[in-house]
């Protein structure tokens, strides 16, 4: 086999190489490491929708980052970690009603956690994000990321909701 041969072999093996991996790279982009949606709202449709440029006008920097980018917000940073009042925690994207203060527990991780939410207020999603493997939650009216679902919360569930903080807002009273 000549050198050019040789070359031209390389250059096709290339290109088909390079073409196979941009399919897996663009197959990973649309579906998530995990095989689950990137995004909650790419598959799934909810009641309260924006485009892009209006979640953008209607949210702040910080909210649109943790709802619709799959943000995180920084541990100890938001103000209704330490909220104890009765009352009614609601998405900051949409107001839907999603935890009562009743299931509000200090969880010492610097984010406001719930063993509970309301009924049929969240909907979960499987996070492969980070090497690992999580149980992501989202609004079910407007599908915004809230957090993660850990099972090392007290009963009566064992679990802990860990929210974002700044992807919610607070309603003083009944809870």
């Amino acid at each position: 086999m000549s050198l050019k041969q040789t070359l031209n072999l390389s250059r096709r093996q290339l290109l088909l190489g390079g073409g196979a991996a941009g399919l897996v790279l663009a197959l990973i982009g649309s579906r998530g490491l995990g095989g689950a949606p990137a995004a909650a709202g790419e598959t799934e449709t909810y009641p309260v929708t924006h485009s892009d440029a209006e979640w953008r006008k209607l949210l702040g920097p910080n909210q649109y980052y943790v709802l619709r980018q799959e943000g995180t917000e920084r541990p100890y940073s938001s103000p209704l970690n330490d909220e104890h009042r009765d009352g009614i925690f609601a998405c900051a994207g949409c107001a839907q009603d999603l935890y009562s203060s009743k299931t509000k527990f200090d969880s010492g991780t610097g984010w406001p956690s719930f063993w509970r939410p309301l009924d049929k207020a969240v909907l979960e999603h499987r996070d492969s994000s980070l090497g690992m493997t999580r149980t992501e939650i989202h609004c079910s009216r407007c599908g915004g990321h809230l957090g993660h679902v850990f099972d090392d919360g007290p009963e009566p569930t064992g679990l802990r909701y860990c929210m974002n903080g700044v992807a919610m807002n607070f309603k003083a009273g009944a809870a």
